[in-house]
């Protein structure tokens, strides 16, 4: 069976976390100060908060900067589900955008016509590693005063070309970006997340709330060589890192330059053994963008049937994935008419797949992939 992902761990990734249990402090401490330092680091970012996966991180986000009941949030169905979720859990409305139909970001020419006196943010979503728009998004957000959130969790590695330079995900181009390291994504700590942000206030605010509001980080009451009673100034929750994920994490993070430079060369090598089958829709990169490919999506002619492709290529032993879900098609959103046409995302949905890619691939495991999807649009 060839799997549509597989993270790349190793002895470095074993020793690291080894070293953590045995030193007798597992939980939030140096080594999640190290990885926020050096992730900040990588990406060109003033501040960076470790927390438990994107998901937490995309709530902490919308908590800090104040998004409430009666506020609304803009952003793409088009999105795994947790992008939605959060808003909802915030008491706030998510009001869906359609996206382009090359990119499968959100459509920033439609953006203008979504926001409203309640509008508090917008999630702009950086699909499948792929960049979304940001010069065009930030122009309308910052002309209506509007906060962004970057929901790169499939994003690290990818870079955006802005006022002519190139610069990492997560610098960040808006408010706040936020990071998974599921396992699916290019590196991992099993599970884990990251925002980073330019605001030290905000970065402040996700200190607070990661660790029950508490005043004093544990690092710093465990290390004083004086009683320190701790108070706890707001509610928060309990969304820490563990050390041992955040070791983890450090090694991944040396990797990333190479298992960037591989997935390139997987997906280039993609575009020329599938580049000439008519109906066919290969995935688009921007000439201001450089992505991760975190995943590889390509169209199927619309006469396809999605599913029977699918299950057909897996009774090959080749994974596959459908196109990105839509939350509003799910059923915590039924019933809901949304406000804006989603024609092409549902067609996203409904006609795309993801490719297997992943650094260990090799060559002959790629072609056989390209031999199987080459034979479905043949019958």
């Amino acid at each position: 069976m060839i799997p549509i992902a597989a993270p790349l761990l190793a002895d470095a990734e074993a020793d690291a976390a080894r070293a953590v249990v045995l030193s007798g402090w597992v939980s939030q401490g140096p080594q999640v100060a190290a990885f926020e330092h050096e992730f900040a680091a990588l990406v060109g970012a003033p501040h960076a908060c470790a927390v438990a996966n994107c998901t937490t991180a995309l709530q902490l986000a919308l908590t800090a900067l104040g998004v409430g009941r009666g506020d609304e949030v803009i952003t793409v169905s088009h999105s795994f589900i947790a992008t939605a979720n959060v808003i909802r859990h915030q008491g706030a409305t998510p009001v869906f955008v359609d996206i382009e139909p090359e990119t499968y970001n959100l459509d920033c020419a439609r953006l203008a016509d979504a926001i409203t006196e309640r509008t508090r943010a917008i999630i702009a979503v950086h699909q499948m590693g792929m960049p979304c728009d940001m010069l065009a998004l930030m122009a309308v957000a910052r002309r209506h005063g509007i906060a962004v959130i970057e929901d790169a969790a499939c994003a690290a590695g990818s870079q955006i070309r802005m006022n002519g330079q190139w610069e990492a995900i997560g610098k960040p181009h808006g408010d706040i970006a936020c990071f998974s390291f599921h396992p699916r994504k290019v590196i991992t700590t099993g599970e884990g997340g990251m925002l980073t942000t330019a605001d030290a206030e905000l970065d402040r605010k996700f200190r607070l709330l990661r660790q029950h509001g508490m005043s004093v980080p544990d690092i710093v009451r465990h290390g004083s060589q004086s009683v320190i009673f701790e108070e706890y100034v707001i509610i928060g929750y309990n969304f820490r890192m563990t050390d041992m994920q955040a070791a983890i994490g450090r090694k991944q993070l040396e990797r990333l330059p190479q298992l960037i430079a591989r997935r390139r060369a997987l997906a280039a090598r993609y575009a020329e053994l599938l580049g000439n089958i008519e109906g066919l829709r290969l995935p688009f990169e921007p000439d201001w963008a450089r992505s991760n490919w975190q995943s590889y999506c390509v169209r199927l002619p619309d006469r396809l049937d999605q599913r029977t492709t699918m299950q057909s290529l897996l009774d090959q032993g080749i994974a596959t994935r459908r196109g990105i879900m839509c939350s509003h098609r799910e059923p915590p959103y039924a019933g809901t008419d949304p406000s804006h046409d989603l024609r092409q995302s549902e067609l996203a949905q409904d006609h795309a797949i993801l490719l297997p890619l992943y650094a260990q691939m090799d060559l002959a495991d790629q072609e056989r992939i390209a031999d199987a999807v080459k034979g479905e649009l043949a019958r």
